[in-house]
C-alpha cells in the first residue's frame, strides 16, 4: 500500500513537471516571429553596413566607411542632418501640441463632465484608422484647389490664409506633424486619463481640507503622481517621432517634397536602401548604416530618458 502511494506521488510529480515543461512551448511561435522580423533584419543591417554594394550585389568589406560617408560625404551628410532636424521638430511639436492638448482633455474628462464616455470614444476613433488612410484623407483635405480646408477659409472670407499646405516648404512639414497629432491624441488622452484615475482620491481630499485649490492641487499632487504616465507618453512620442515614416510617405512620398522639407530619417533610409519613387539608385550600405545609427540613437536616448524620468519620480 505504501509502495503504491509513493508510486502515485512520483507520477503526480512527473505529470506536474511535464505540464510545466509544456508551458514553455507557448512563447516559441512569438519568439520565432520576433526573431524573423525584428532581430534578423537588425543583425542583417549591421552586417550590410560594413560592405560596399553595387546595386543589390555585395562587394568587399569596407569597415566603417559607410558610416563615415553618411556623416561627412555630400549630399548624404547634408540630407542626414536635414532629416534629423525635422525629426527633432516632429518630437517637440508632438510633445507640446499632441500631449499638451491630450492632458487638458483628459483632465476635463476626469472632472466627470456629462458625456465623458462619449468623448473618450470620440477622441480615440481616429486611432482606429490606418495611417495610410489618414494620410490620403488629409492629403485631400489640404489640397490647394478643392481641399476642404481652403474651401472653408474661402467661405469665411479668409482667402488670404489659403495656401498650398503641402506644396509650400514653410508649411508642409508642420501640416504633416499636426495631422499626426490629430491621429495620436486619443491614445494620449487614455494614457493620461488612466494616470489621473489612479491617483488616490483621499490625497486630493486631504489637500482640499488643507486649503489647496485648483492649480496648486494639479501642480503639487497630481503631476508628481502622474510621472509614470508622463514618462510612458514621452518615451512613446520620442520613438514614434524618430520612426515617422508611414504618414510622411502617404502624404508626400519618399522624396521629402517639396525640396526635402518633409524628409525624416526613416524616409531618408527608405530612399537610400530601396531607391526613391523618382528612380533613385539604391545605396544599401549607406541605408544600413543609417538604420544602425537610428537604432542606436533611439535606444540610447530612450534609456537616458527613462533613467531621468525615474529619478524625477523618486525625487517627487
Amino acid at each position: 500500500m505504501a509502495g503504491e502511494l509513493q508510486l502515485n506521488a512520483v507520477k503526480q510529480v512527473n505529470n506536474r513537471k511535464y505540464r510545466n515543461w509544456k508551458v514553455h512551448l507557448f512563447p516559441i511561435p512569438a519568439l520565432l516571429i520576433y526573431g524573423l522580423f525584428i532581430v534578423y533584419p537588425l543583425l542583417a543591417a549591421l552586417s550590410y553596413s560594413f560592405f560596399d554594394w553595387n546595386g543589390i550585389r555585395r562587394g568587399e568589406f569596407i569597415g566603417l566607411a559607410n558610416y563615415k560617408d553618411l556623416f561627412t560625404l555630400e549630399p548624404f551628410s547634408g540630407m542626414f542632418w536635414n532629416a534629423f532636424q525635422h525629426n527633432i521638430l516632429y518630437f517637440v511639436v508632438q510633445m507640446v501640441v499632441q500631449n499638451g492638448i491630450a492632458f487638458l482633455l483628459a483632465f476635463i474628462i476626469y472632472q466627470k463632465i456629462r458625456g465623458a464616455e462619449f468623448f473618450k470614444i470620440a477622441y480615440f476613433l481616429p486611432r482606429l484608422l490606418s495611417v495610410i488612410v489618414v494620410g490620403f484623407l488629409w492629403k485631400l483635405i489640404l489640397n490647394p484647389n478643392f481641399g476642404a480646408l481652403n474651401v472653408l477659409l474661402g467661405k469665411f472670407g479668409l482667402e488670404s490664409l489659403q495656401k498650398a499646405w503641402l506644396g509650400d516648404p514653410k508649411t508642409a512639414l508642420m501640416a504633416i506633424i499636426l495631422v499626426n497629432c490629430w491621429f495620436g491624441i486619443g491614445f494620449a488622452v487614455l494614457i493620461f486619463l488612466a494616470g489621473l484615475q489612479s491617483i488616490p482620491k483621499e490625497l486630493i481630499e486631504a489637500a482640499r481640507l488643507d486649503g489647496a485649490r485648483g492649480m496648486i492641487i494639479l501642480r503639487r499632487i497630481m503631476l508628481p503622481l502622474m510621472v509614470p504616465s508622463i514618462m510612458i507618453m514621452t518615451v512613446l512620442t520620442f520613438i514614434q517621432s524618430f520612426e515617422a515614416f508611414e504618414l510622411v510617405y502617404a502624404m508626400q512620398g519618399s522624396q521629402g517634397e517639396p525640396y526635402r522639407s518633409t524628409d525624416t530619417l526613416a524616409v531618408y533610409f527608405y530612399r537610400l536602401a530601396f531607391g526613391g519613387s523618382s528612380g533613385d539608385s539604391t545605396a544599401i550600405g549607406l541605408g544600413s548604416a543609417l538604420a544602425v545609427v537610428l537604432f542606436i540613437f533611439i535606444c540610447t536616448f530612450t534609456a537616458l530618458l527613462l533613467k531621468y524620468m525615474r529619478k524625477k519620480e523618486v525625487e517627487m
